[in-house]
């Protein structure tokens, strides 16, 4: 069955976080579409991201707009959660002595970082296993985020604009008659847009095909979990703690569970990622090398793709030969510590507005560095 074309000025392909904030941030000034394939918006990665916001993180593109989005998280609109979004939480950093020259680099290159003991570190993390660590850094200023609270904060946003979320809406064909996008989903409804973003995660290079655009190369890369139970430590205050070339880290979860990680970067393909029984060992042998913690069981597990360029820095901006068609992809495992000021840049890049602070980074992020495609045409 064929429903009524619905007209927006824009249509945004993709409601996780990458999606859910360029649509916020565009339906104050234009009637906006956000579509998504899943049941549920956010539903593969950003509904699987355990979010710690950290300076240190990522390329230089990711530090500007980790930086630019603190101020948001400390101070949210006024109605935009009912929560905080932010808790305070420390990242601890171990470097055995083989890892040495890797922790002098992360201190000579990193922002608020700094050396402490490793007695100091094994009065932070009573588990400390003697003689793992060689050396140790603390980032003081780091916090765990409230995902879901920063997702549907956004998405409230949207509908409070009289922007539209329409689920269910697996985008099956994308064309362009004149100056307008037609999207054609598999509901039967169509949605027609002078502008279409493309904010579909992994799903980014399949999105522009079906666009007529060339893909950017883009790789989809596993990242697993798992929720142990760390008794008898009481780890609701422990920072988060990582090996310095980042093999593994663990984070406390639910105030009484320990979250750990094997920082695997698997290369994937888009779809419903589940977690390998072996990531789930590799992470819990790397934690226990460092940590004297007796695992009994693993309570929960869960694995999400993280998408990124093959630079690996983000993609905004406005495809070089595809008319009206824009890019806000590759945002890897940085996209809920960027949204705030990620969702702004893209609007004010679809919009034509002066960037402001984030302008010194447009040239970085702009996805025609990965072609020599002809000049982009609005």
């Amino acid at each position: 069955m064929t429903l009524p074309t619905q007209s927006f000025d824009i249509i945004v392909i993709g409601a996780g976080i990458a999606g859910a904030t360029a649509a916020a941030h565009l339906s104050a000034d234009r009637r906006v579409a956000l579509i998504e394939a899943e049941d549920s918006a956010g539903y593969h990665t950003t509904g699987r991201s355990a979010a710690l916001w950290v300076q240190n993180y990522g390329p230089h593109d990711v530090r500007e707009l980790s930086r630019l989005s603190r101020a948001f998280f400390e101070n949210p609109p006024t109605g935009f959660a009912a929560t905080p979004l932010m808790r305070q939480r420390p990242v601890l950093m171990l470097a055995t002595a083989a890892q040495l020259s890797d922790l002098d680099s992360a201190l000579a290159e990193g922002i608020g970082l700094r050396r402490i003991s490793v007695a100091d570190a094994a009065r932070l993390i009573p588990a400390l296993r003697p003689g793992y660590a060689a050396g140790a850094a603390m980032e003081d200023d780091a916090f765990d985020m409230d995902v879901a609270a920063i997702h549907q904060g956004f998405l409230r946003k949207l509908r409070a604009d009289g922007g539209v979320l329409a689920l269910r809406s697996r985008a099956g064909g994308i064309t362009r008659a004149g100056s307008v996008w037609n999207v054609e989903t598999t509901t039967g409804a169509v949605f027609q847009a002078p502008v279409v973003i493309n904010a579909a995660g992994a799903w980014g290079d399949e999105v522009a095909v079906l666009a007529g655009a060339q893909p950017l190369g883009l790789t989809p890369r596993r990242r697993t979990a798992a929720i142990i139970d760390p008794t008898p430590h009481d780890v609701e205050h422990w920072p988060m703690v990582l090996d310095v070339q980042e093999n593994w880290y663990a984070r406390p979860e639910a105030r009484t569970r320990l979250m750990v990680s094997p920082a695997d970067a698997t290369d994937s393909y888009p779809h419903d990622v589940q977690p390998e029984e072996l990531d789930i060992a590799l992470g819990i042998d790397r934690m226990q090398q460092a940590l004297d913690i007796k695992v009994r069981r693993v309570e929960h597990r869960w694995a999400g793709l993280r998408t990124f360029t093959p630079d690996g820095s983000l993609a905004f901006g406005w495809d070089s030969v595809i008319e009206g068609f824009f890019w806000s992809v590759g945002q890897g495992g940085y996209g809920i510590q960027t949204s705030p000021a990620a969702g702004q840049l893209v609007a004010d890049l679809v919009l034509g507005r002066d960037p402001g602070e984030a302008a010194a980074i447009r040239e970085a992020v702009d996805p025609g560095r990965f072609s020599c495609r002809p000049e982009r045409r609005r």
